[in-house]
């Protein structure tokens, strides 16, 4: 028998989040023009420790990013803040997935580095707070997540333009169980949110001198939602006649990412948020596993970089923090670099990173007393990048490679 009681009560959930949404759309079509980071003095970095090994990559990032900085932050043209208070624990007690104080603190800085965050699950010890990485974005409306992953010598240098606003990510914590055999989770694509998303992937392809951007859904079984992105991508398409582009489905591609055969066809990909969620991690498994990889979720106002690993809680418990290897991190401050206009930095940095972490690694992180502390790692990143001949290193990584 049908409960029409049920029925009702999920009828009125649907409404009242079908109106959030609708609401965010006609905010979406008022967005701000991108900030200029070269008409601001000091340009305010600020740094979230996080959770677990969180506040010790973070300290180890923000030492390597002050040294490199040091010019810049001696001539007042850039600033570092410490924000607290985005730990599980302070989230919690709020009942907040971001504390108001901690968000106003936020939004005191052009760019923020932030170090995991515990998402709480079903069945753990904590509330059903949303986690605080979606939080953030939707706040400072970060709505690209930008994931580069680069094996030098292998010719992969890809680029994932990752939506980083709307999906199952969007409305994630506002699913319902209609009946005690029932749960319906709810799925967002804007027009404007694939747009803008599309938008700046081609827009990096043609800065970047790429040929080529790649869509990857899969609009011959989610035809609504993901035939939305695709049809969006068509007609951005049309406005870079210069740039080839292709459509790949979710299923295949991850096979094709791990096909040597195939690996060389991509390089800039544009994908809808949970299929990015899953793709950059397989990528970044590729370059040498999460603990390699850095991101950045870049909004026309606000920027957030961030490890993409999880917290670790258990390195923490086993007196093991010191060890965390803070590569991630680091390198999603090598992609703030770049951002906020320091290219150059940031480009000594990446390469630094590829030499210390995946060619001569003199410094081994294994995440025990058996490797390199995190500060261990951090010296050596400071060194490489500033030998003078850190270029030929890397140029000698590269060869040795292929």
């Amino acid at each position: 028998m049908v409960n029409s009681q049920a029925i009702e009560t999920a009828t009125e959930h649907f409404g009242n989040v079908l109106r959030q949404q609708l609401e965010r759309v006609e905010r979406l079509k008022q967005e701000p023009d991108w900030l200029d980071y070269q008409s601001i003095s000091p340009i305010i970095i600020g740094m979230l420790g996080g959770d677990g090994i969180g506040p010790t990559i973070s300290a180890e990032t923000q030492r390597v990013l002050e040294y490199l900085l040091r010019d810049q932050v001696s001539a007042g043209r850039a600033e570092f803040r410490v924000i607290d208070g985005l730990t599980i624990e302070n989230r919690a007690a709020k009942m907040k997935s971001i504390p108001d104080d901690v968000l106003e603190e936020i939004k005191g800085c052009h760019v923020t580095l932030k170090g995991p965050t515990h998402t709480p699950e079903q069945g753990d010890q904590w509330p059903n707070i949303e986690t605080a990485n979606v939080s953030m974005r939707k706040e400072l409306d970060l709505f690209a997540n930008v994931r580069p992953v680069r094996v030098p010598g292998e010719n992969i240098d890809w680029t994932f333009f990752r939506e980083n606003t709307e999906d199952m990510y969007a409305v994630g914590s506002q699913g319902i169980n209609v009946t005690e055999d029932l749960s319906i989770d709810f799925r967002v694509i804007t027009s404007q949110g694939s747009e803008r998303i599309i938008e700046a992937a081609f827009a990096h392809a043609k800065r970047t001198g790429k040929t080529k951007v790649t869509i990857v859904t899969k609009a011959n079984i989610i035809k609504t939602t993901d035939g939305k992105f695709l049809d969006i991508a068509r007609k951005v398409a049309e406005r870079y006649p210069d740039i080839e582009w292709d459509s790949w489905y979710i299923d295949i591609m991850t096979a094709a990412l791990i096909n040597p055969a195939r690996q060389r066809d991509f390089q800039v990909l544009a994908l809808p948020n949970l299929y990015g969620d899953i793709l950059t991690d397989e990528a970044a498994q590729i370059q040498g596993g999460v603990g390699t990889a850095g991101s950045a979720n870049i909004g026309k106002r606000y920027a957030m970089f961030e490890a993409i690993h999880g917290s670790a809680p258990r390195m923490v418990q086993e007196g093991r923090a010191q060890y965390a290897d803070p590569s991630s991190l680091i390198r999603a401050s090598a992609m703030m670099l770049e951002h906020i206009g320091f290219d150059e930095l940031g480009q000594k940095l990446h390469k630094a990173l590829d030499i210390c972490g995946q060619y001569e690694r003199k410094v081994v992180m294994t995440g025990r007393s058996t490797g390199a502390t995190s500060q261990a790692f951090g010296d050596y990143i400071m060194e490489t990048v500033e030998d003078a001949s850190v270029e030929e290193r890397w140029e000698a990584y590269a060869n040795a490679q292929s």
